[in-house]
């Protein structure tokens, strides 16, 4: 035991600091994807309900009923 080996003291507080910032990072990452995929539903569902009222006002505008000719 005559050779000297090196130690690396790591403080407790530096190794929270350092992990801190990737942790929040990668929470924003994953919080702005909910984000994008919550409005994305919302412009799709938003579409897909004006195609099908503009589908009702046509059927609705060239229906095959008669339509009454008297004066």
């Amino acid at each position: 035991m005559t050779a000297k080996a090196k130690i690396k003291v790591i403080k407790k507080s530096e190794l929270k600091i350092a992990e801190k910032p990737v942790i929040i990072k990668k929470k924003s990452n994953q919080a702005a994807r909910e984000m994008v995929s919550t409005v994305s539903n919302w412009v799709n569902e938003f579409q897909q309900r004006r195609r099908d009222e503009t589908k009702q006002a046509i059927e609705k505008f060239f229906s095959n009923q008669p339509q009454p000719t008297g004066v």
